[in-house]
């Protein structure tokens, strides 16, 4: 059999990575990729295992099983002469040397103990994102090889580093939080990655693929482009140019990285600045230090620039998690404090707002609310304005801005503020509310920051000011030699 492969896919089934996720956008030919890269695998190498998941039966059959470019129709040829067999009920495509293609689903977590003692040389996924991690990561255990012996007319373009897991996908779906995760936040694509013990131990590889790296589809439907555009907004970013910032239905759907952030730049000592901070100890906790803008020029990148008067810039943050979403570091308290003032230094702040939570006296240790334990390390805060729904109108009308400008940037060392920004879905049962089973974590850190100076362009009711309840949260330890402390004015 010939096998016809544009450049990209060519990478994929070429490279030495023996974890890749191929794609982003739509039409870039993942499905295509995979079924080549099964045959070819299959084809020349004896007793070979290779298992091809969608999430759902109808889908596999659909995209994998049927159609022109189905494995029925490819391998007819092979069926001819008795070579293939395909039982299209079990979804087994069995060679006569003993190798198999196994078409699979997974639709639900417990499904994949279906797949418990499988021993799998080459793991495919086709959309990744439709999976969980928890799926994803039970069937990449499952991947061994033993035993298998490389024919001598085995081509040089199938590596022999095996096993391995190819998986194609566009942005969005029940997955997309950890794939982005794992695949392409801070990884440069086409670099391939040597992952730790804890994370599988593969070499992991990003390879993108758009639209444009597969001229059959465009030169068999010239049309298919603008069918993505018509999906309109964030749907067609995703599938179209494969970003994985867009998302349908995000939260903060006028975010958008050109626009939003900017290089890291020194904030002017007489700008009002606030740190917000965030509990977490299972779950990551999050701090951010934030400066208002009062309009003057300022040199970033080498530019001299004004951002608006009034607009609110994320400078630092401190996330405590361990690498992985909603995974914190069981950091205690003391520690947390000393090193949230060893990165601040001798930065003054102006106001200091944290999770009115760690205020609770029902939760004291030692006779101390959070608060105060945090403290007697010289972190100290007040308690933030937590209404909800209110603080994530502040950050939207923030980033719409006014006059055409955002009143609310983030520079680029913010970088799990802005990993987590994009990905934040409505809650399904708060439509006005954001998903809090997502990692939220800094954006609620945000919120209590943009509440502490909100604004009310284009908002048709004033947002109630965040300092009516000033007494009544007062802390004594914000005061010194009877004057009040100047994060209160």
């Amino acid at each position: 059999m010939e096998f016809n492969l544009h450049y990209k896919q060519t990478l994929c089934l070429t490279s030495e990575a023996t974890e890749i996720l191929y794609g982003g956008a739509a039409g870039g030919g993942k499905s295509h990729c995979m079924r080549t890269l099964a045959i070819a695998y299959a084809g020349f190498i004896p007793n070979i295992q290779i298992y091809l998941f969608r999430r759902k039966t109808e889908d596999l059959k659909k995209n994998h099983l049927y159609g022109k470019n189905g494995f029925l129709n490819i391998l007819s040829p092979l069926i001819e002469k008795k070579i293939v067999k395909i039982n299209e009920s079990t979804g087994k495509i069995a060679f006569k040397n003993g190798s198999m293609i196994h078409l699979c689903h997974c639709q639900h977590e417990k499904d994949v103990y279906n797949y418990q003692g499988a021993e799998i040389d080459i793991l495919l996924i086709d959309e990744l994102t439709h999976f969980t991690d928890f799926i994803y990561k039970f069937l990449r255990a499952r991947c061994r090889t033993a035993g298998l012996v490389y024919p001598a007319n085995t081509p040089d373009f199938l590596p022999r580093t095996l096993p391995r897991i190819i998986c194609g996908s566009n942005p969005g779906g029940v997955g997309h939080e950890f794939v982005k995760s794992e695949f392409i936040d801070n990884k440069d694509p086409l670099k391939i990655y040597k992952m730790d013990p804890e994370e599988g131990g593969m070499t992991r590889q990003f390879i993108p693929a758009k639209l444009n790296d597969n001229p059959t589809m465009t030169q068999s439907d010239p049309n298919y482009k603008h069918k993505l555009l018509g999906l309109g907004g964030a749907l067609a970013r995703a599938m179209l140019d494969g970003d994985w910032d867009a998302i349908e239905g995000a939260y903060f759907d006028t975010f958008n990285k050109d626009t939003h952030i900017i290089p890291r730049f020194e904030i002017p000592k007489d700008w009002f600045k606030i740190r917000g901070f965030d509990w977490g100890y299972s779950a990551p906790f999050g701090v951010l230090w934030a400066a208002i803008s009062d309009g003057s020029l300022i040199n970033i990148g080498g530019k001299e620039i004004s951002l608006p008067r009034g607009s609110l810039i994320f400078y630092r943050e401190y996330y405590g998690w361990t690498g992985k979403p909603n995974k914190g570091l069981k950091m205690e308290l003391p520690e947390i404090a000393k090193n949230t003032m060893e990165r601040q230094g001798k930065e003054k702040m102006n106001r200091q707002v944290a999770d009115p939570a760690i205020f609770d006296e029902s939760k004291k240790n030692m006779g101390m609310t959070q608060a105060e334990e945090l403290a007697k390390y010289g972190c100290i805060y007040e308690r933030a304005d937590n209404k909800r729904v209110a603080g994530w109108q502040q950050i939207r009308t923030r980033l719409t801005g006014k006059d055409g400008r955002p009143l609310m940037y983030i520079t680029e060392d913010c970088k799990n503020l802005i990993r987590t920004l994009p990905i934040m879905q409505y809650d399904r049962t708060k439509p006005e509310d954001l998903d809090t089973a997502l990692e939220d974590h800094l954006l609620d850190v945000a919120r209590y920051i943009a509440m502490s100076r909100p604004i009310t362009i284009d908002i048709k009711e004033a947002l109630p000011d965040p300092t009516q309840d000033f007494w009544e949260n007062f802390n004594p330890h914000q005061v010194r030699k009877g004057k009040k402390n100047k994060n209160y004015e």
